[in-house]
Formats: structure tokens, sequence, C-alpha cells
């Protein structure tokens, strides 16, 4: 195997869309950064099984359906 060609692989923490965290070894950031998760498994409708809403952080839902309200008859 050759030598320095691998990402650093560290600990990082994760805060799921309800606030509880937890720590997991990643390739993203510098040891200890924290990945704030906008969309995970506890609210996501492909998990849930439900029709869940998605929030809407920035306005990029909303941004989307105003510049493509008129394709599909919207």
């Amino acid at each position: 195997m050759k030598n320095d060609i691998h990402p650093d692989y560290h600990l990082v923490n994760v805060v799921m869309t309800d606030g509880t965290k937890y720590q997991t070894k990643s390739t993203y950031g510098k040891e200890g950064d924290t990945i704030q998760l906008d969309i995970d498994c506890r609210t996501h409708p492909a998990w849930t099984g439900g029709s869940g809403q998605l929030l809407d952080r920035g306005g990029r839902v909303s941004r989307f359906k105003e510049r493509f309200k008129g394709i599909l008859g919207s």
C-alpha cells in the first residue's frame, strides 16, 4: 500500500435533526468538527413511512418551486 495517499480518518460529532448527538469516524473536516444534519432517518419519509414535510432551510424549496412552477402545471 502506498504511503500518504489516504485521507485523514478521525472522530467527528454528528448532530441529528432532533438535537441528539453522537461521534463517528469520518474524513470530513478535522478532528472534533461537527456535522449538522438537515435530514436524517428520524425525519425523512423514506425511513418513517410517512409523508413528512421537508424543512425549507435557506429558502431552497421555495426557490425551486418558484423556478419550476409552470412545468408540471402546479
